[in-house]
């Protein structure tokens, strides 16, 4: 019984840990295309687009 109860600790962790690298995947998209508009939107134009 303790081994099954573990196997389905370690199953929740796993699950968990795997829904929260899905969401950080997409917010790294997310954040790579506005990176991206960022050149696009920019032009020729002197300086920098971002403040830091």
């Amino acid at each position: 019984m303790g081994a099954l109860l573990l196997v389905l600790l370690l199953a929740l962790i796993l699950g968990g840990a795997g829904f929260a690298v899905h969401i950080l995947w997409w917010i790294a998209i997310i954040v790579l295309v506005v990176w991206a508009l960022g050149f696009v939107f920019r032009g020729s134009g002197s300086g920098r687009w971002y403040r830091w």
